[in-house]
């Protein structure tokens, strides 16, 4: 992760900004799922705590509040849409509530994008999430990664 932030953080232009937002809706997303907090919690933790502030020496870059909170806010809305999406793109023997906490939060974020969002072209979604599971995994699992988002932004919606 550390790879991601360095690479965005050399060119802070609006679309980096995006690249952060989307970062930070995986960790919370991941958050939500394995912490079972509210929305409201983590958008305000996030919000009002994480995003653009210093916390114990560390700074976190400013990200798009608003791109953020659409996100976790999509995911929410969709899951019920997005997690039979996921579990038709994996191999028969594997389900979404048995892969990685991390990896689905990946997936849930990329699909809610490229279902759910027409105004962020497709290729664009795919590369951002295959970044961000590159800073999480090793390349077989990225590309797995990869391989989900593309086949399901392959899907007549």
């Amino acid at each position: 992760m550390k790879d991601l932030i360095e690479k965005i953080a050399k060119e802070p232009k609006t679309a980096n900004k995006r690249t952060i937002a989307r970062l930070a809706a995986v960790q919370a997303i991941y958050q939500m799922d394995i912490g079972e907090t509210s929305l409201e919690t983590i958008l305000a933790e996030f919000l009002d705590h994480r995003l653009g502030k210093e916390i114990e020496g560390d700074q976190y870059l400013p990200a798009d509040h608003d791109f953020f909170s659409q996100i976790l806010k999509g995911v929410i809305k969709y899951q019920l849409e997005i997690d039979p999406l996921i579990d038709n793109s994996l191999n028969e023997d594997w389900k979404v509530t048995q892969i990685d906490s991390t990896m689905r939060a990946i997936l849930r974020a990329g699909i809610y994008e490229l279902i759910f969002r027409k105004d962020i072209p497709k290729k664009v979604a795919i590369n951002e999430y295959v970044e961000i599971a590159k800073s999480f995994f090793d390349e077989k699992t990225s590309g797995m990664i990869n391989a989900v988002l593309d086949k399901i932004s392959k899907l007549e919606t």
